[in-house]
């Protein structure tokens, strides 16, 4: 709940892989601004590592707490990586190229994992990464943490719907399962039931913080891009482009979803407490994350990590400066605008389209 000399907002953070990095600098930079107040989390994948391993430093150590937190468990992931045969080719390390397209132990694994069940692949279950956030976070503070909400979102694999945890239920089995992706592991099993990558169901679920009270203004740190102004012409590029419309899917639904309340309040003048109005606001900067490929978000150098660590305080600090008025007043993410070609206007009998 906002006071006197704080705003508060609700924070939405998308999967994505090494690129949840950004989303670190984005945390890292928000956690620095006195004037705001984060209330609550809902994370997918890399966005649910970046949730809890924010709240379990929220309450061990307040806001300082959580940005040293966040930046031991990046470096831990760089340094888990050192050790992983995936890497790029020393030609794109010399160009400063940061995707693995052209690495062939990359390749390879990829199409291994397109003919072997990961259970076969990978019997023995080895995850360095959730050996990392089993070591790094302790769940217990982030079940006791009184700062923050946290919301986890999985993708149930037998009925396909999104799977919210929230504290007390959150555990080291949760974050694995939201962040499982199905080629690389095998469904994370909690309480009887199998899950996979959250991103495919809710990226991230936004529905847990629209539902909370203590808060009105929501705040999306987007990785994926939603829009490419450039069509995908090899067949690297169109998986690549799959992979960031399946995954951005969810998230446009539940967008479109809060759209059509929105214009539902406005038209009619209510608003009871089953139906509030939402401010939304948008940190993202597409046109830096346009040339990075599905295949990078697996390049975990720390080079690479902590530049995206920079972009994301700068996506922040960019926001703040532009948007900070606007907290608790009025959204600064147009809805109307994405999707205002969602329907096309019909042509006239002449097979003309109307013009505006």
């Amino acid at each position: 709940m906002a006071t006197d000399d704080k705003k508060c907002i609700d924070l939405a953070l998308q999967g994505g892989g090494s690129h949840g990095a950004l989303t670190w600098g984005v945390l890292d930079r928000l956690l620095e601004e006195s004037r705001l107040e984060i209330v609550g989390v809902s994370g997918t994948s890399a966005g649910a590592m970046n949730a809890v391993v924010l709240a379990d430093g929220l309450h061990r150590g307040g806001r300082e707490g959580a940005r040293e937190a966040l930046h031991t468990f990046w470096k831990g992931v760089s340094d888990a990586a050192r050790f992983s045969p995936i890497q790029r080719t020393a030609w794109d390390q010399l160009m400063g190229n940061d995707n693995l397209d052209n690495s062939p132990s990359y390749l390879f694994f990829e199409s291994l994992t397109q003919l072997v069940a990961p259970a076969k692949l990978n019997p023995l279950g080895i995850n360095p990464l959730r050996d990392l956030v089993s070591n790094l976070v302790d769940f217990e503070r982030v079940n006791a943490c009184q700062k923050a909400k946290v919301f986890v979102t999985a993708t149930n694999v037998r009925t396909g719907r999104a799977t919210v945890f929230r504290q007390p239920q959150l555990s080291v089995d949760t974050v694995m399962a939201s962040a499982c992706l199905p080629f690389m592991f095998p469904a994370v099993e909690i309480d009887g039931e199998a899950y996979w990558d959250g991103g495919y169901s809710g990226n991230p679920a936004l529905f847990p913080l629209v539902d909370d009270q203590a808060c009105r203004d929501l705040v999306v740190v987007q990785v994926n891009p939603l829009v490419r102004r450039q069509l995908p012409e090899s067949a690297r590029d169109i998986i690549n482009r799959i992979n960031e419309i399946t995954f951005n899917s969810s998230l446009i639904k539940e967008l479109r979803s809060i759209q059509l309340l929105q214009q539902l309040i406005d038209t009619t003048g209510m608003e009871v407490e089953e139906y509030r109005s939402m401010r939304l606001h948008l940190i993202h900067a597409e046109q830096e994350v346009e040339k990075l490929s599905a295949s990078s978000k697996l390049n975990a150098e720390w080079d690479f990590i902590h530049r995206l660590y920079i972009q994301g305080r700068g996506w922040a600090d960019r926001w703040l400066a532009e948007h900070f008025e606007a907290i608790g007043q009025h959204s600064t993410f147009d809805l109307d605008a994405v999707f205002d070609d969602t329907f096309r206007p019909l042509a006239n009998s002449e097979g003309v389209t109307p013009g505006p």
